[in-house]
């Protein structure tokens, strides 16, 4: 009851929402609660219905999130992928595993980056450029943005279990902010979604000015 009464009222001091939320994880966090990527899910999706409705906005939504498993070897949680391809079912899912992209379902953004390095992509980014001749004048911010496979910039990046970041998004995320909980992610509850929901919007965001 408690319990109930402080979600509640946590729900009720949000007013503002993030555009993308990335979360990151490790791979003993998947292999421990693979279902809790789902209930995730679930919460943006429940949330952003609410808040758009109560704020009368459509605008002032949730409108991706992104979930990094990071391991060195991804096969190890090769028995969590039927997990994860669910979200499909009440969401459009992307999942990138080693170097493969599979596509699910429809309408709120998820995707699903398992074992992908920032450092990678942005080499990667930098050998196409080259392979298409681009000329060095020519590089600058927006053409290497336009080369990344995730093309987003995540408003919330969220480390679970701990205070140690990777480096997937490391480009993208830079004007992010940063919330890092200390609760392992089997026992990341609904209200601990909540108050950081609620302590983001409380955050003057500069942008790096």
């Amino acid at each position: 009851m408690i319990y109930w009464v402080y979600e509640r009222m946590l729900r009720r001091q949000i007013s503002v929402l993030p555009g993308h939320i990335c979360i990151m994880i490790s791979g003993q966090d998947m292999l421990d609660a693979p279902e809790k990527l789902m209930f995730v899910t679930e919460w943006c999706i429940e949330i952003s219905t609410e808040v758009s409705k109560r704020i009368m906005s459509e605008h002032n939504t949730i409108r991706s999130l992104t979930f990094h498993i990071s391991t060195p070897e991804p096969h190890h949680i090769e028995r969590c992928i039927f997990s994860v391809r669910s979200i499909g079912k009440i969401a459009h899912l992307t999942l990138h595993n080693q170097n493969t992209e599979e596509i699910y379902g429809n309408g709120f953004e998820v995707v699903v980056a398992i074992g992908k390095s920032g450092r990678e992509e942005i080499t990667a980014s930098i050998r196409k450029m080259a392979q298409d001749r681009v000329p060095p004048e020519q590089v600058d911010e927006k053409l290497l943005e336009s080369y990344l496979t995730f093309k987003y910039a995540p408003d919330i990046v969220i480390k679970s279990g701990g205070d140690h970041l990777t480096d997937f998004l490391i480009w993208q995320s830079v004007y992010a902010e940063l919330f890092f909980s200390d609760i392992n992610w089997q026992y990341f509850r609904k209200v601990d979604f909540l108050r950081i929901l609620r302590d983001y919007q409380a955050r003057v965001r500069r942008f790096g000015k």
